[in-house]
């Protein structure tokens, strides 16, 4: 990690600090230990077992896609890093811009080649998508309307978070399986903002678009091909997104607030959609707004909501953050890959 990192950390924890500070000066103590009485342990401990299993999963997927047999096994340790100081990045940077960039750089440290590397990354980027958008697709139909009836300020800007992840994921459905026509839009796009932009500039960008479209078309090809990995890789994906999505049920079962799980979940994904449109590291301020928004409905004391809202946010995030920096501390033996021999 270099200064930049560190100043994303300071930054992310001054907003934090500052968002729990507005929230407790708001709210009498005595609430938030009212609402802390009776605490359910058990159900406290799952939280941050959901958010391990999240984990768990993400890393048994870049193990599955970077199987082979001819290699030596690697330790689950070296596997279970790269998410963990995903998780570390993602919340440093803005709009997550260093979450993909950071697991490259792990992998490589593993001494996998960094073709090979990005070849996994773009594979697992693939089915990742194509989960998600069944899930938000899935909460927008039946979900959507209880944040319209309630907070229609903030359903627009669910609304637009649901447009830009679609879009992005139509694009790349539309590369896998209609190449041509992606490649031949594109290029009429490019024409396009050459009558707007400088030829020069719209020339690098049409190179990259459409290397870009290359790389991810022949990626997704070589995915249809290992459909074993596909299957448990897709399965492992589910889960994952289950455990992480299932995170706020949880706190609210530790608070003792009854609750429906599907509600719950649907209003946690309608959060995650919100938090992308967000251009601050971790979304700080826009996450705590927009829990604090959606979670009303279900809990009426303003002290259990504030607690029910910094246990989520640990969890999720600040929680990801420490054992991504003990990932990156603490760093497994070197494994020779086949491709590199």
């Amino acid at each position: 990690m270099n200064k930049k990192h560190l100043w994303g950390i300071l930054i992310v924890l001054a907003i934090s600090a500052f968002v729990l500070y507005m929230d407790l000066k708001s709210t009498p103590l005595s609430e938030i230990l009212k609402a802390a009485h009776g605490l359910n342990i058990v159900a406290l401990i799952m939280v941050f077992g959901l958010m391990l299993l999240s984990y768990v999963c993400e890393a048994g997927i870049l193990a599955t896609l970077a199987h082979r047999k001819e290699e030596p096994k690697r330790s689950a340790w070296s596997f279970l890093r790269i998410p963990i100081i995903q998780a570390l990045f993602n919340a440093i940077t803005p709009m997550s811009t260093g979450g993909q960039p950071s697991q490259l750089a792990v992998m490589i440290q593993m001494d996998m080649e960094g073709g090979r590397s990005t070849s996994i990354l773009l594979m697992k980027f693939i089915i990742y998508q194509i989960v998600v958008l069944f899930a938000y697709v899935f909460t927008i139909i039946f979900g959507f309307h209880m944040v319209m009836t309630k907070f229609a300020g903030l359903a627009i800007f669910i609304a637009i978070g649901f447009l830009i992840h679609v879009s992005s994921i139509i694009f790349l459905l539309a590369i896998m399986f209609a190449y041509h026509f992606t490649k031949n839009s594109t290029n009429a796009l490019m024409n396009l903002l050459e009558k707007f932009f400088k030829k020069e500039r719209v020339k690098k960008w049409r190179a990259a678009t459409l290397e870009k479209i290359d790389t991810f078309y022949a990626e997704s090809q070589k995915l249809k091909k290992e459909k074993k990995k596909l299957i448990v890789a897709s399965i492992l994906t589910v889960l994952q997104l289950l455990f992480f999505y299932s995170i706020p049920f949880m706190v609210l079962t530790a608070l003792n607030v009854p609750c429906s799980w599907a509600n719950v979940t649907q209003m946690n994904i309608m959060i995650i959609m919100f938090m992308a449109i967000i251009p601050i590291p971790g979304a700080s301020g826009g996450a705590e707004y927009s829990f604090q928004t959606l979670f009303s409905t279900f809990v009426s004391s303003h002290g259990a909501l504030i607690l029910a809202m910094f246990i989520w946010r640990f969890s999720t995030y600040f929680f990801g953050m420490i054992l991504g920096i003990f990932g990156w501390i603490f760093k497994p033996k070197k494994i020779k890959s086949s491709e590199s021999n």
